[in-house]
Parts: C-alpha cells; sequence; structure tokens
C-alpha cells in the first residue's frame, strides 16, 4: 500500500509477480441450483486474484463471479506490500472496513454523545445520549502530512495550518458533516498528532539513548521499556516497513524500535484518557485518524493496539482498536464530495478560512492543555525531514549531552540514504541513519541478516553480516536507523493527493498524463506546505530554557505528562506506550482450514472490534 508501488514512482518501483496465488476467504455462497452451476463454472474462479488493469477474460470472470456470490477479490496496486507476495485476505477484509463511505455510515448510525458539564461527576463532565447503543462520541486526529497536501492541493493560496482549519471546519463545523446526515452529527475533537509526535520523540530519544539521555529537572522516573531492542534500533513508525519486516525478515524484528508510532499512542490516550474521566467503555468512543498513508489503516488493525493487547486485565476483553478508522488524504477529498462540500470552496471563501468555536473542553485539564497547547503545534524543521523527525531528534538529543558537539551529515548513495554523526573535536561518537524506499531498505535488512557458520572445520561464517577480517561492519555501527517505506518520506504516502489526481490537473491546467517530472515538482510544492508552518519554538506547558528543552520539545513536560496519564488509568506506562512484533508465516500452500472455521474466524474480525 505504500507509495513505492505506483507505476510513476521516481526511482523505486517494484513489478508485482505474474501471478498472485494467495487463495482468497470468503462466506459460503449461497445454494444455487444446477442450472445455476453450470452457467457459472466456465467463468467462476475462487482462487484468482484480479490485479488492477486487468481484463478479458479475467474481468469477465469477475462480474459473472460476483453474481454467484463468490466473486474473486479484486486488489490493485495500491493495495500491495512489496514483500514478494500480496496483503492477506484478512488484511483485506479489515481494509475494505475503513473508508470515507464507513465514516459517514458510524455517522449516521445513531445521535452522537454529548459531554456535557456536570458539577455532581468526578471530572465535572458526564455524557449525554448512552441510551442509544450505536451512539459514539467522536474524535479525529489529523497528520501534518495531510494538511501539507490538502494546502498544496488549494494551489498554495492557503498554509497547512490553514489546510488543517479546513479539514477541522469539515469534521467539527456547521458547515461540514455536521451540516447534514441522518443526525447532523459532527466530531467533539480535532487533535493534532504533533502533540503525540512530541511525546514519541523523547521516548524514542530515551530507548536509543537510555540512561545517557540529557538529565530531566522533572523527578519522574526514567521510561519504562518492555525490553531494549538490539542495536541498531530501527524506526517502526511506518507500518509497511514493519509489515514487510514481519513478513519477509523476522532477523530484524530484535531490531525494531518498540515505541508506538503518533497515530497509535494518540488512539491510546484519547480512548483510555475519555473512558476514565468520562465513565464510558472504550467501545462508545469512536476515533478517526487522517494520515497520507494506506498502510496506517493496517497499523490500526494490528491486535497488539487494542486494550485486549495493552491492557491486561484491565482491559474490556473484546479487543477494542485505538484507531476504529483511518482515511487518508485523498479520502478526505471523498467524504467532503459524499455529503456534496467543496472542500476548497465551502470551506474557504475570499475572507479566508470561517473561524469555528474554540472545541469543548477536553473533560481532564492536565490532557486539555496537553492536546490543545496555548502556542499550538509546529511541524519539526526542514534539517527534520517530512517523516516527524525522530532521528534528529536523537541527534540533537546526543549532540546536547557532550558541550561542544556537532551533527554532520555524509550524502549516501541516493538522496533517501544518509548517514549523520554527532562529532566531539571531530571524532564521531554516535552514527545514525536515515534509510527511505524499499530499494534502499533491502539492501540495509540484508547486511543486518545473521551470518551464517561455516560447516569446514576452522571455516569463517558466511553470509552478508560477516565482517571483513581488520574492518568493521558499516551496518552495524550505526546506533539508529530511520527507516521509512516511501521514497522521500511521508508527503510522499500513498494515500497523498498526487499530481496526476483531477483536482490538481485542473488547478495546474495540465494536459495529458503528468510524468516524474511532475510528480517530483510537484512532491516539492507539498514538501514547502510542510516546512511552511510556524517554526517558532514551543515549548508545551513548560518554561522556555533548562537543559531539558531539545528542539523545543521539553522532556521533563512529556514525562511528567505521561506519568499523569499512567496514573490517571492506573496503567503501567511500559503497555500504554510501547507495542510489539511478532513473525508473519505465510499460509499459501499450507492445508486451510474447513470453511465453516473460516467463517466464525471471518464474522470474529468483523464483529468483534476489528
Amino acid at each position: 500500500m505504500s507509495a513505492i508501488l505506483s507505476a510513476d514512482d521516481l526511482n523505486d518501483f517494484i513489478s508485482p509477480g505474474v501471478a498472485c496465488i494467495k487463495p482468497i476467504e470468503t462466506l459460503p455462497p449461497a445454494p444455487t441450483t444446477p442450472d445455476d452451476n453450470n452457467a457459472a463454472s466456465s467463468s467462476s474462479n475462487e482462487t484468482e486474484v484480479i490485479l488492477d488493469g486487468q481484463g478479458g477474460a479475467a474481468g469477465a470472470s469477475s462480474s459473472s463471479s460476483a453474481a454467484a456470490g463468490a466473486a474473486p477479490a479484486q486488489i490493485s496496486l495500491t493495495d500491495c506490500l512489496a514483500c514478494s507476495g500480496c496483503v492477506t485476505s484478512a488484511e483485506a477484509v479489515l481494509v475494505s472496513l475503513q473508508s470515507h463511505a464507513e465514516v459517514l455510515a458510524t455517522l449516521d448510525a445513531a445521535p452522537a454523545l454529548r459531554v456535557v458539564p456536570d458539577p455532581t461527576s468526578a471530572s465535572g463532565f458526564s455524557v449525554a445520549g448512552l441510551e442509544h447503543d450505536d451512539a459514539r462520541l467522536f474524535v479525529a486526529s489529523v497528520s501534518p502530512q495531510t494538511k501539507a497536501s490538502l494546502a498544496a492541493a488549494c494551489g498554495g493560496l492557503v498554509s497547512a495550518a490553514d489546510a488543517g482549519r479546513m479539514v477541522e471546519a469539515l469534521l467539527r463545523g456547521d458547515a461540514g458533516l455536521a451540516g447534514g446526515g441522518k443526525f447532523n452529527n459532527g466530531f467533539a475533537w480535532v487533535l493534532d498528532t504533533n502533540v503525540a509526535r512530541e511525546a514519541t520523540l523523547v521516548l524514542g530519544a530515551d530507548e536509543v539513548l537510555g540512561s545517557s539521555s540529557p538529565s530531566s529537572s522533572s523527578s519522574a522516573p526514567p521510561t519504562p521499556s518492555p525490553s531494549t531492542p538490539a542495536r541498531p534500533i530501527l524506526a517502526s513508525s511506518c507500518p509497511g516497513w514493519v509489515c514487510y519486516a514481519e513478513k519477509t525478515h523476522p532477523h530484524v524484528l530484535p531490531h525494531l524500535s518498540r515505541v508506538k508510532s503518533p497515530q497509535a499512542l494518540m488512539g491510546t490516550l484519547v480512548k483510555t484518557a475519555l473512558s476514565r474521566a468520562l465513565g464510558i467503555p472504550p467501545s462508545r468512543i469512536w476515533h478517526l485518524a487522517v494520515m497520507p498513508c494506506f498502510d496506517k489503516k493496517l497499523e490500526a488493525s494490528r491486535e497488539e493496539l487494542t486494550d485486549g493487547a495493552w491492557a491486561g486485565g484491565a482491559g474490556t476483553g473484546g479487543g477494542v482498536r485505538d484507531v476504529d478508522c483511518v482515511i487518508t488524504s485523498k479520502e478526505v477529498l471523498m467524504l467532503a464530495e459524499s455529503r456534496g462540500i467543496d472542500f476548497f470552496s465551502t470551506l474557504r471563501d475570499e475572507r479566508g478560512i470561517p473561524s469555528l468555536p474554540p472545541p469543548e473542553p477536553f473533560p481532564d485539564a492536565t490532557l486539555h492543555n496537553f492536546l490543545f497547547p496555548s502556542g499550538g503545534t509546529r511541524n519539526p524543521p526542514r534539517a527534520a525531514g517530512t517523516s516527524g523527525g525522530l532521528l534528529y531528534h536523537i541527534l540533537q538529543s546526543r549532540a546536547a549531552q557532550t558541550p561542544g558537539a556537532e551533527i554532520q551529515v555524509n550524502r549516501g548513495r541516493n538522496a533517501d540514504v544518509v548517514e549523520f554523526f554527532v562529532a566531539v573535536d571531530g571524532e564521531p561518537v554516535f552514527k545514525a541513519a536515515r534509510y527511505y524506499g524499499f530499494r534502499n531498505i533491502q539492501n540495509l535488512v540484508r547486511k543486518l541478516k545473521p551470518a551464517r557458520p561455516s560447516r569446514m572445520p576452522g571455516g569463517r561464517p558466511f553470509g552478508s553480516a560477516r565482517k571483513p577480517a581488520g574492518a568493521k561492519s558499516a551496518s552495524l555501527e550505526y546506533s539508529y536507523v530511520e527507516v521509512m517505506a516511501c521514497p522521500g518520506g511521508c508527503t510522499n504516502g500513498g494515500g497523498q493527493i498526487k499530481v496526476d489526481d483531477p483536482i490538481v490537473m485542473e488547478r495546474k491546467n495540465l494536459s495529458g498524463k503528468p510524468g516524474p517530472q511532475e510528480q517530483k515538482e510537484w512532491l516539492a510544492e507539498v514538501d514547502e506546505a510542510y516546512y511552511s508552518g510556524d517554526e517558532a519554538e514551543r515549548v508545551g506547558g513548560a518554561a522556555e530554557g533548562g537543559n531539558d528543552v531539545v528542539g523545543g520539545v521539553s522532556r521533563s513536560y512529556i514525562h511528567d505528562t505521561l506519568a499523569y496519564w499512567s496514573r490517571m488509568t492506573g496503567i503501567g506506562l511500559d503497555r500504554l506506550a510501547f507495542t510489539s512484533y511478532r513473525e508473519v508465516i505465510s499460509d499459501v500452500g499450507k492445508d486451510k482450514a474447513g470453511s465453516a472455521e473460516t467463517v466464525v474466524q471471518l464474522a470474529g474480525k468483523i464483529g468483534g472490534g476489528w
């Protein structure tokens, strides 16, 4: 599902296999008469997967078998991962449940829950509308890369911050979704994932630098971690990369960072905080994430990111997901169009972005200040890249430990491979790297592959990870590697608006199919919108200055807030903020479960919070 599987990609296209042999899982077809069976026998193929763009007999098979109730799966290139295979049928089911249509269906299922002041409640708030079983409290979080993509699609007429307000107007304002639908439902809060990103920056730096992290003025204890990953620690916030590693290179799983991604951390925080403060089960809270990447839908579907996995005995037991639905930047426009809203005109006029009333107070004052900082949120500086800046923050944190240290950059074989050093008096003391795009990722995992012992007596180990005599393996010198599936980073995610999308072609007066150069220029516009935000340094809730402030992020403030969250929920931070991974073994060619068992499994995934 990553952008690298686009035929128009600049330098990282991986061709799909000649044929997909992954059998599909479907519910049993309805009983048919002998005549029906004869008519369908020549065209139905229960194990065929139709790739987007195929026609002829394949297309006929698809249409005719659909009528018989057992349509072959149709998987486009945007549905696939570059993992020498395809998404599993279970993943296809999970992804199909996340779309702009699902957002509208959920909004129209029942009147939304409302948070109302209640002096008799311990939190000062209570919830109205609980008598409707399908009623939900709606919360959304929006990524900065999505805002940049929509700002660029506006033709440069608005900033990324303005585009963010337009998204908020769509989700929360009267002129947006709340102006239509069966119950005029909208979202109670629209959050910026940058606040969760800042928490992951601090947790990630602690994980990589360990106890040698910059000392905190806070009395908060060091952040616990379920286990320390092996060096080099590899970033895990890109779900395309994580899925690729789990399916094809399990030897790198011990290296993956255990810190949750900003999307996952925000989901856990929102569900647990609202559930505790309002006294409602997390299943009554519906969290939408707006992301630049289709793979984020798979991340939201991970079993590890449900309360059944991380809450232990405090969970609901039903595996309630932290993020219920993910839509992409493209799907924001589809969501607006489905309600007859022109995103670029209805939510913006000649006077600018219509003002919105301030959000209702979050039912916890400490977390309200964290989620809605008075100084607003900001994107990382240009030097940090477009993927959140975790590597850059770790470099800054390491440099802050040693007076006189400086960060040095060594460009690699292409623009998506960069090495970084923290040097003191010209001598490197810390080494890290950035690897973007699957072509470069394959080189990285190949270097990390364990050497195999020789069967010959006295023979040297062989394999990609063996160390040449008298030299060190360069890959193993890294302390941290920021790995992203998409070339160029997250602003180039597969769910972003592309130059060949009709809205962009119309605004740019383009005729004919744009080529790689046009896409490269378009991506530069998105990047510029991403960096154009207010770069004024903000320290959420903490005083400026002090040696625990790195890049405008206060480590002590983040630790204090996370410690408060842990006490509020009664769950350890090692479970709330960290996750785990597991090897995924293909079942192609192996004995399959019977049809009855398959139906039970699929039904459980669909109806059990999945």
